[in-house]
This record gives C-alpha cells, structure tokens and sequence, in this order.
C-alpha cells in the first residue's frame, strides 16, 4: 500500500474535525486505498490483463438527522475540508430522516477482533494467465459436449480501509480477494 494506517488515521481524523467544526451534529468518514489484478482469456488465447489502484475519502455528515454524503480522491488538507464542506452542505438542505444518524454510542463494539481476512499473493500478470488458461481448458475437457466457452478469469485484489466517527471509532482493516472462474458451454439437441 502507499499509505500508512497513520495516514488514513490522520485524514479521517482532519474529516471529522472540520465537520464540528462547521457545526454538524456527528460525523463519519472512511480513508481506503485498493489494488488488483484480474487476467482473462477465452477460448486458449489471453483476452485482457488489467491492473488497478485506487483510493478515496469518503465523508457522511449529520445536521441533527439530516445526511450529506460527499467523497474525494485528493487527500491534500484543503481537498478534505471542500468534501467536508460538500457533505455539510447536503445535510443542510436534505429533508430529515428518523432513521439516519450514527449508531447510539452503548452499541459500539469497542473491540476489534482479527478476522484473519489480508492473504498477500505475489501473483504475476503470466501466471495468472496461466493459471486461467488451465482453468479454461479443464471445464472444456470435461465432455465433449462443451464446445465453447465465455473465457476464464483469475482475480487479486487487497484493501484497507480505515473508519472513524464522532463516537470516537477508528477502525483499520486490510482484505484481500481472490477469484477463479471459468463458463464453458455446452451444445446438446441443438440447443446451448
């Protein structure tokens, strides 16, 4: 990741702060940054290798219990103020809700536990490739009757996100993703 849990700590803790003080009554914002891979093919040839990377902050503020919603990609101070500034404004101008608003502070659960969910894998573009071609050409094996297929795809992904509120939550989790998935076809009495 290019950010450090202290980062993402810092900028949801920049949110909330500008969102007092503007005056909403609760806050809640979430820093998260992804990555991944995903290579397809379909029929033995390689289809599509695509990489990504992203990050955004996303900011909900509560004026009593009306909800704004506003999110950046620029995590420079005076970007968090203007997306915080965006969802105060919302609020302002949104209809109340009865229903919106944080969870009340008791039923916060304070502790963290370990779901054991970041599995790093070190998977280059080839094997992946590999890896789904093997797939493919498995499925396609399997009978004769299969005489087509829409491809096969093997997808990583990772992730952390860190929440915080007005409660006083801060929260950090890493994820990860792995996928592999193939759709042969099949022909039988004319139909598919």
């Amino acid at each position: 990741f290019a950010y450090r849990r202290e980062d993402f700590e810092a900028y949801v803790g920049a949110a909330l702060t500008h969102a007092l003080k503007l005056g909403a009554t609760d806050a809640a914002a979430e820093a998260s940054e992804g990555c991944g891979l995903n290579v397809s093919v379909r029929l033995g040839k390689l289809e599509n290798v695509e990489r990504n990377r992203d990050k955004s902050l996303g900011v909900t503020v509560y004026v009593g219990q009306r909800r704004g919603n506003a999110s950046t990609s620029d995590f420079s101070r005076a970007a968090i103020e203007q997306t915080v500034r965006e969802a105060y404004d919302i609020a302002r101008f949104t209809a109340e809700d009865p229903a919106a608003g944080l969870p009340d502070a008791d039923d916060i659960v304070r502790e963290q536990p370990d779901l054991d969910l970041f599995h790093p894998w070190p998977i280059t573009s080839e094997h992946a490739a590999a890896m789904a071609l093997e797939c493919e050409a498995a499925a396609r094996g399997t009978d004769r009757r299969i005489t087509n297929s829409e491809g096969a795809e093997v997808g990583w992904g990772a992730s952390e996100l860190t929440l915080a509120n007005t409660h006083g939550v801060v929260r950090t989790r890493r994820s990860t993703s792995i996928s592999l998935w193939t759709t042969p076809i099949a022909s039988h009495a004319g139909g598919m």
